[in-house]
């Protein structure tokens, strides 16, 4: 059903307000007690052998919500509901912002993909802290805090800006993930430079650790698609020397080749996601793997639309799969079928556990 409905609904809505719409549904069933346990047997059945383990951390499986679709954790309980292992919320910064003008949301139905220059609106570090710190959660569910560079913010003060959202924001996130890939911000993508990138990263693990006592939040940078490959070792080789948690690959692409949308359409500026991006950021993680190997955890997100990509991603080096766009063309059935298609491909493999499969297909490559 879901389909005949986006076709004769959301398609014909402006995406953005669809998704507010959808929001606005999600968290409403996740409130109402009968309709979320309903909701979570349905969509949410748990398969044992999925469970997964990702830098020190428990999950029911290995697949969850990449950052954007929950900007400022206001449903965390609903998402859960619907099945994801993990969700990821933000990208939130230090100061409030509206991000850019509208119209900045586009569908790109014939290459399910999208197109956004949201430009990382949100509420702010303050006011995300304060609505986790009152939350009661419903269902068990890993919470990543995705966090960025306020847009006012000079290039030269984006360490302390992310420090002061990680002092706020690192208490209650069970990993903490610093984005300097998004194209929507401008500079922020030259934050992913070495020379940058390796003393924002140490400001921000310096403050995690003095915010949280009595457990380590483990620590991840999320890199862009585009960045040449030897940008990507360079990243790699980084997060280890630093100790790094993880590696979130990819962000979403400024690169447009081969789209079927209307030039007018494809040309609008942003980050494209879906379908388009798959190759690249399954290409990204196979290198990182192949550079990292078991040292840093690796989490594959970009053009993940089935169970066969999050395998596929699996066996390429990635711990932990995302999803977002896949989400919005697919519906509330989405998570139920990757969980099933991934349970049922496990036990066609020559592989006991999920673990055991990650980066199979990489190292094999490389023997």
């Amino acid at each position: 059903m879901y389909p005949l409905f986006f076709r004769l609904v959301f398609r014909r809505m402006d995406p953005e307000r669809a998704h507010h719409l959808a929001f606005r549904w999600i968290r409403l069933a996740a409130r109402v007690p009968v309709a979320r346990t309903f909701a979570a047997a349905v969509l949410a059945p748990r398969y044992r052998e999925l469970r997964t383990e990702a830098f020190g951390l428990r999950m029911h499986g290995p697949v969850g919500l990449a950052a954007g679709f929950d900007k400022n954790a206001a449903a965390i309980d609903g998402l859960a509901m619907l099945g994801f292992d993990h969700v990821e919320i933000g990208t939130v910064t230090a100061q409030g912002q509206p991000g850019n003008p509208r119209k900045r949301m586009f569908r790109l139905v014939s290459d399910r993909a999208l197109i956004n220059r949201m430009g990382f609106n949100n509420d702010g570090s303050a006011a995300v802290a304060a609505r986790l710190a009152r939350r009661n959660p419903v269902f068990r569910t890993t919470v990543g805090v995705n966090i960025g560079k306020t847009k006012v913010v000079p290039e030269h003060e984006a360490a302390a800006d992310y420090v002061t959202s990680t002092e706020r924001l690192a208490g209650y996130a069970d990993y903490l993930v610093v984005n300097v890939s998004s194209p929507n911000t401008p500079g922020l993508r030259n934050l992913q430079a070495t020379e940058a990138l390796r003393p924002l990263l140490a400001a921000v693990r310096e403050a995690a650790d003095r915010a949280v006592t009595g457990r380590r939040v483990p620590l991840l940078v999320k890199i862009a698609p585009d960045l040449a490959d030897e940008d990507v070792d360079a990243v790699a080789d980084l997060a280890v020397e630093l100790g790094l948690d993880g590696i979130i690959a990819t962000n979403t692409t400024i690169a447009r080749e081969g789209l079927r949308a209307a030039p007018e359409l494809a040309a609008e500026a942003g980050g494209l996601s879906g379908a388009p991006l798959k190759e690249r950021s399954l290409e990204v993680l196979r290198r990182l793997y192949a550079r990292v190997g078991d040292k840093v955890t690796l989490v594959g997100v970009g053009g993940v639309e089935d169970a066969e990509d999050a395998w596929q991603r699996i066996l390429a080096g990635a711990t932990l799969v995302q999803g977002y766009t896949a989400f919005i063309y697919r519906g509330p059935l989405w998570m139920r079928q990757v969980h099933k298609g991934l349970a049922a491909r496990l036990a066609a493999s020559p592989y006991a556990t999920l673990a055991d499969a990650v980066g199979a297909e990489t190292r094999k490559a490389s023997s």
